[in-house]
């Protein structure tokens, strides 16, 4: 019984684990168990499966309410249980209660499917009744085990239902439980909630069964840890033989690339895909960020697969992330792509057997889209030999592909080779930066820069605002003693350049300016105006070090979320390279319904992650390094459907006037941040009052010539 257990009122992930302590134990001494939370995926199946092995055993059932944001892998195991409930599924989902259903398990897809079918489970959707308006989506986490005996246990707190939440996530929960003097009546409150929820009768909400749902077109997909296909259009159709409405991916003859009817390339892109033809099948597409780089290129081959027969597309992304928006591209295009990284056991096989089947006649095409990290690895260079002819190898955000390791592992037998990037020239790296182009070919013409893209509407026009910020007394005590260890250093060695003890120096000082105190005192008087604002993008981030997350730049991160969030009441969530993959699904659903107001976030938003509801950005970070932040000025300007303009506020810290014995060195360092502001400013709508603000540093610096 659940009051037999010892149970605490809370459980937090650093003192506890969530699921030994506290959901496995309440499974098994449950026979209801009931949840409604905003996100749900398959793979908590797995996650608790020892608890769930008692509570079926005992005859036990479960009731999931959530938001109508699932995996499309998900929705469509829960469409077919729905459907064949009182079918037989395969054989191999027959499985008797007695053996370990950890057997069942281990395809998660099935479990559902097969619970759903033996009616232990039953699901029903939360829908916001003014879901029309697209402010938000049903968010709440409660649950409620049941026993024999009427007692319950309820908790309520920040996890989800999936495997990140209940193992990788740090998560705190609250629990309630119905024999305990004082709490009793807070635990049948949450139980009535519940009720009242699955009964349909809560203010705001609709509660709906999943086929209803899927009739009304209000599925979304939101991908799981291993995401296929992402969010993408979707129909629902009425099955012949039962009637039922359920949801289906479109896909065109079978994984072969074909234009989608409703896609019509501009101009540029039409001139740059001719261009690649006629440069014999290399060359590097220099595209703005966000101006279609990925279409352009899929376009490039399906025009092979019509003109030669193109057997295999390889993609290969820097980052897991891109995988799964390259994904998400692909399908549009009619291609079925193996999702190559992680663990060897998740695609090899597959891969193998499509190889194979391409080589032999039997399959007509493959698309395979990996990670850099992936592509070095033995798992898939064993199979790279095997590649025919006729391949096409993409590199995305190729000025990644220049290191010495990654370029020896990029295929010499594939030669039909394209790069894509909006800055294919690596930073301070002539020698990676000709590696790249030795390989995929030089750019081909035309570039479509910044200015070309919001010319001809594929990213929207901004307003340019430059922030001044001074340092503090005590930051500038610290600078001017680290300016004198630099002329000291500088005076004692006679060489810069290549001087390890100044570049330390250096370093320190980059740091100190990137994590100014001020900055979070202007922070604050820019926000406190706009609290009621949404689609805020907050980049945090010192800029000393490129690729590097600092101790300076995490702790701003965490000083801004405290400001923004706790202080200021601003609903904001950090967005880093630790945010699990499906997390930043859940937080680029959440940001862009406008229930999160705003992500702060450290680097892993400059490449590639397309979050095109951004509508305002406020740059900490003051990255001199061209690559950086043409990609944060691209990936604001993405054109969306509720974006007309986009609004930039910039920092720039102002280095201390310490007479005219260090002013070269003042002028050197702000010469670097005014190319920056220069450069925004030129391109903004409000380029004139822009450049204004900045006149007087530039007189005063001697610095006109920008």
């Amino acid at each position: 019984m659940l009051n037999d257990l010892n149970l605490q009122s809370e459980y937090r992930s650093d003192t506890c684990d969530l699921v030994q302590d506290f959901y496995i134990p309440c499974l098994e001494n449950s026979i209801l168990y009931s949840r409604a939370v905003g996100f749900f995926s398959s793979t908590s199946m797995a996650t608790v499966a020892k608890g769930l092995m008692s509570l079926l055993r005992s005859g036990g059932k479960m009731r999931l309410i959530a938001s109508p944001c699932l995996s499309e892998q998900d929705a469509e195991a829960i469409a077919l249980g729905l459907k064949q409930r009182d079918e037989v599924i395969t054989q191999s989902l027959l499985k008797e209660l007695d053996q370990e259903f950890e057997e069942v398990v281990k395809d998660r897809l099935a479990c559902l499917a097969w619970l759903l079918s033996k009616n232990i489970l039953e699901i029903k959707l939360a829908i916001r009744k003014d879901i029309r308006n697209q402010r938000g989506i049903y968010h709440e986490k409660l649950g409620i085990f049941s026993d024999e005996a009427d007692n319950l246990v309820a908790f309520t707190g920040s996890a989800n239902e999936s495997s990140s939440a209940l193992m990788d996530n740090f998560e705190c929960i609250d629990v309630f439980c119905s024999w305990e003097e004082g709490i009793r009546e807070r635990a049948l409150s949450k139980a009535e909630n519940f009720r009242r929820l699955w009964e349909n009768r809560t203010p705001l909400l609709d509660i709906l069964d999943f086929p209803e749902a899927a009739k009304r077109s209000l599925l979304r997909l939101q991908p799981d840890q291993f995401p296929v296909d992402g969010i993408m259009k979707r129909n629902s159709v009425m099955s012949e033989a039962s009637k039922e409405y359920m949801p289906i991916v479109i896909h065109q003859d079978n994984g072969l690339p074909i234009l989608p009817s409703n896609l019509e390339l501009r101009d540029y892109q039409k001139e740059a895909l001719a261009n690649w033809f006629k440069n014999n099948g290399r060359g590097t597409l220099k595209m703005a960020t966000g101006s279609g780089k990925t279409i352009t290129a899929l376009a490039i081959a399906t025009e092979l697969y019509q003109k030669i027969g193109l057997q295999v597309l390889l993609i290969v992304c820097p980052y897991r992330h891109l995988v799964i928006q390259w994904s998400r591209e692909c399908q549009k295009f009619g291609l079925e792509p193996i999702l190559a990284f992680e663990s060897v056991h998740n695609w090899q096989d597959r891969l193998s057997t499509q190889l194979y089947n391409v080589r032999s006649g039997n399959q007509k095409f493959l698309t395979i889209i990996t990670t850099n990290a992936t592509l070095i690895g033995q798992g898939l260079q064993s199979q790279l030999r095997y590649f025919p002819e006729k391949t096409l190898i993409v590199g995305d955000e190729a000025h990644n592909l220049g290191s010495r390791r990654l370029v020896e592992s990029l295929p010499r037998n594939v030669g039909l080779r394209l790069a894509l990037s909006a800055t294919p020239e690596r930073y301070f790296d002539d020698q990676g930066t000709e590696a790249i182009f030795d390989y995929f070919g030089s750019v081909i013409q035309p570039e479509f820069m910044l200015a070309d893209a919001i010319r001809a509407g594929a990213l929207v026009h901004y307003l340019y605002y430059p922030i001044l910020v001074e340092l503090t007394e005590s930051e500038t005590e610290k600078y001017a003693d680290l300016t004198k260890k630099i002329g000291r250093a500088i005076a004692f060695d006679g060489d810069r350049d290549d001087n390890e003890v100044v570049a330390a120096l250096l370093m320190q000082r980059a740091r100190l300016l990137g994590s100014a105190a001020n900055k979070l005192v202007a922070l604050r008087e820019l926000m406190q105006q706009r609290l009621d604002t949404s689609h805020t993008l907050i980049y945090c981030g010192d800029g000393s070090v490129e690729d590097q997350v600092t101790e300076e730049s995490t702790r701003q991160l965490d000083a801004v979320a405290q400001l923004l969030g706790s202080e200021l009441g601003y609903r904001v969530n950090t967005y880093t390279a630790e945010t699990s993959l499906e997390d930043r699904e859940n937080l680029r659903l959440l940001f862009e319904s406008g229930e999160l107001q705003g992500l702060v976030a450290i680097r892993c938003l400059d490449e590639g992650v397309d979050i095109p509801a951004i509508q305002t950005a406020i740059m900490l970070a003051s990255s001199s390094n061209p690559r950086q932040f043409i990609q944060r000025r691209g990936r604001i300007l993405r054109a969306h459907p509720h974006k007309k303009r986009a609004t930039l506020f910039d920092m720039i810290v102002l280095p201390p006037d310490l007479g005219r014995k260090t002013i070269d060195v003042e002028r050197n360092l702000l010469k670097k941040e005014l190319q920056r502001f220069v450069e925004f400013a030129n391109l903004a709508d409000n380029g004139g009052e822009a450049r204004l603000k900045l006149l007087d540093l530039q007189q005063r610096y001697g610095l006109m010539d920008l």
